[in-house]
Formats: structure tokens, sequence, C-alpha cells
């Protein structure tokens, strides 16, 4: 059901189809590719094969990625940036961005294909913030316990190619923005931090924001002066009203939802009744897996003898690491599972909590696969799993029980996915029934 749900977003197959399926612009000049995210090489190979099929190729462009590779084209240059805090390679990326957003010229068109990462993979700031704020504002988000929606939100007002400004660049050629999308509930203008989209968010909206989190104290210097200054109504993103806006085509190939689909129709290709949630995972990761799992013992204790059912669920938690200390590890995934493990003792339950990049948190876990044993599987191997839940330790708990998942890189990312196989409880054999 995982591996059904990451073929259907594929970040190669999703750009094919489109790229063949939509009326793109026949421009006067040429096309250019800018590819950006965790999905970049794929993309653009997709798309390079894609316009071989139109009769043409690309007059130019850039993928930035994650890891190395080669591009599919010479016209291509390659580069890698880093992830999941921006830092060096993310400036030299965002350097390449603009080399190659200078090429464009106005009677050309260019396809920027986004995916999951790229806010950090060209993560360089804007003048008046440093580069070391922008690396610190994501820890502080992130240990905040802020989701991508928030943590996106802010990023995008202090990144070079945030908030509309790559389209802003590229104006005035037209641009189609082709977007595999991380972000659950999808929205355009945080995906990669917007750099296609404006940002119509006011700027004390932003600032009110990081106060519920409790963020605003922590936020740096350079960021917080700036927010400052354009709560008091000095420009500092693109306005939404700008005419780059109106020559950018933005498409969506895929995100959660379409995950989510792709493992329920899996499940039920299996024989399996199937409960695909419409509720996206949001909040806590602890206490999202603690009510997951006493709403899956409690449909196994509710079904009918030899009844099953698959649930399937998507989103994006947060783990709030407050003042966890230094051998806290684990990430969204993890800390949903083990929290899940608990109330899912002795059921007959099996949970998947994964990431669909194959990687959660700074770990070299997707996630993990627990079962009704596996809490007592971890006492057993001398866990204290509460302790370890309450501090943080999920992957060292999960490890101890042989529950993680790893994957590998899956060459996507739309965020994350839990799927959950409930099964009735055995009959028990009374002293009369036995023989």
């Amino acid at each position: 059901m995982f591996s059904s749900a990451l073929a259907a977003v594929h970040p190669g197959p999703v750009t094919a189809v489109t790229l063949d399926g939509i009326a793109l612009p026949d421009p006067p000049g040429g096309v250019h590719l800018l590819a950006i995210g965790k999905g970049a090489h794929a993309m653009a190979g997709a798309a390079v094969e894609a316009l071989a099929r139109r009769g043409a190729c690309p007059a130019g462009g850039v993928i930035v990625a994650a890891t190395p590779g080669a591009p599919p084209h010479p016209a291509l240059e390659a580069v890698v940036g880093d992830h999941p805090v921006p830092g060096p390679g993310s400036r030299a990326a965002a350097d390449a961005v603009v080399r190659a957003a200078a090429r464009v010229r106005p009677d050309d068109l260019a396809v920027v294909l986004l995916s999951g990462g790229a806010s950090s993979l060209v993560g360089a700031p804007v003048p008046d913030v440093g580069p070391d704020e922008l690396a610190a504002l994501t820890g502080v988000l992130l240990g905040a316990g802020g989701d991508i929606a928030l943590v996106n939100g802010v990023r995008r007002r202090v990144a070079r190619w945030g908030a509309g400004r790559l389209a802003v660049a590229l104006a005035p050629a037209r641009v189609a923005c082709l977007v595999l999308s991380d972000v659950p509930g999808y929205d355009a203008a945080l995906v990669g931090s917007g750099p296609c989209a404006p940002d119509a968010t006011p700027a004390a909206d932003v600032i009110a924001q990081l106060e519920a989190i409790g963020a605003w104290a922590r936020v740096p210097d350079g960021v917080r002066r700036r927010l400052e200054r354009a709560a008091r109504g000095e420009p500092d993103v693109p306005p939404a009203d700008d005419d780059a806006f109106r020559r950018v085509r933005i498409e969506l190939l895929a995100d959660n939802d379409t995950a989510v689909r792709a493992a329920a129709d899996a499940a039920r290709a299996a024989g399996f009744h199937t409960v695909a949630h419409d509720e996206r995972l949001a909040g806590e990761a602890r206490a999202l897996g603690a009510a997951i799992g006493a709403t899956l013992r409690a449909a196994a204790e509710s079904l009918p003898l030899g009844g099953r059912v698959v649930h399937v669920w998507g989103g994006e938690p947060a783990v709030t690491l407050g003042d966890a200390g230094p051998d806290a590890r684990g990430g969204r995934m993890q800390e949903l599972a083990l929290a899940a493990a608990e109330s899912i003792r002795g059921a007959r339950v099996v949970l998947l909590a994964a990431g669909t990049d194959g990687r959660d948190g700074p770990t070299d876990a997707a996630g993990a696969i627990v079962d009704g044993d596996t809490w007592d599987r971890m006492l057993a191997a001398g866990r204290d799993p509460a302790a370890d839940l309450a501090a943080h330790r999920s992957h060292a708990a999960l490890d101890a029980a042989g529950a993680l998942l790893r994957t590998g890189p899956t060459g996507t990312n739309v965020a994350d996915l839990v799927i959950a196989c409930v099964a009735a409880p055995e009959p028990t054999v009374s002293r009369s029934d036995a023989p």
C-alpha cells in the first residue's frame, strides 16, 4: 500500500503525464527548465523527454536537488543544495538560479518544476537578513513545533526566491510552474516557499503566528526587524497585482491527497474494507499517535469475527522539542508510531507511519511499523518506551524493537502517510469448547 502510494506520486511519471496533457505556450524563443526540489532530477528528465515529443529541447536551465546527478541535457546545469537546513550549498544553488533566470529572454518560456525541499535547497536570504539567520530561523520554527505551512509561510518572506520573487525575475517571459506538493492541503504560495506565487499574508499576521507558538522572541534579529518594518507598511514582498503573476500558469502534479487515495485503492484491491480519512494529520505527533492508536484499538474490538479494515491518513504533524536533551532523536512519524504503539498494545493492529521522502527527521529511517507487540519488545530490549516518548527518543526506542522502516530516499516528497490494518480479536476458547 505504501509502495503504491509512492508510485502514484513519483515525480517523473506525474510530470510526463501533465506535460503531455496540457497546452503549453509556443514561445517565439526557447524553453528553459528550472527544476528545484527533492524530485528535481526525475522531473527534469521527464520534462526533457516531453519536450522532445513536441519537437523541442531546453535552451537552458538549472536542476537544484538534494543529491548529485547528471543533467539529462547539456543545456542544463545541475547543482546540489543543503537540506533540511539551508547552508553554503543552498546559497550556491540560489546563485545558480540567478544565472539561469538571467538567461531567460522576454519571448522565452520558463518551465519551473517544483517539489518538496525547495525552500532549503535554494535557501539564500534577502539582502538584509544574514545566511546564518535564515538557517537559525528554520531551526527555531521546527523546534517550536511549526508545521510546514507555518514554516514556509515565514521563510518565504525572507528567502531570496520566496514569495513570488522567481516569477518577477523571469518576467516578462511566460512561466509554467508544475508543482509536486509537500504541503498538505496544497497552496502554491507555500510549496517551496512559493517562488512563482504571490504572498498575500499581512506581515502582522505572520508575527501573530510566531507569537502563538512561542517563537517570536527567538526569531533572529534580522528577520524580526524585516517583519516589523513590513507590519508598519514597508513593502517586503512583490505585490500580488504585479504583472509578472499574470504571466504565470501553475499546475498541481500530485500531493498528499494523491498518495492517500492510491494507498486506499491498493488496500481495496487487496480485498480490505478501507477508510481513507478526510481529516489531515496536524498538530503534535505524540498526541496524534495516541489518539489514532486508541481509535484503532476500539475499531479492532468492535469488528465481527474475521473482520479486517484498513485505515489511511495523510498530512504532516509536528514535534515540539522544547528543552529536549542532546539524545533526543527521531521524527514526526517515529514519534507518532511510538505513541500509537502504547495505545495498541496487545491489540491486533499493525500501523505504518512514514514520510514519503524516505527520511523522517534527521535520521536514517522513513518512519516505523508497529503492532500490538512492539511496546513489549521495547521493554524486553531494555528500553523504557514511556520515558523515551517523553524525551523524544523515538528512534532509539523503535530501533531496539526492530520497528524502524528504512526505505532510503524515495525520490518524491508529499508529506506523511499513516496506514493501519485492524483485525478482530482472535476468538477465545472456553473450557467447555476445548476438545
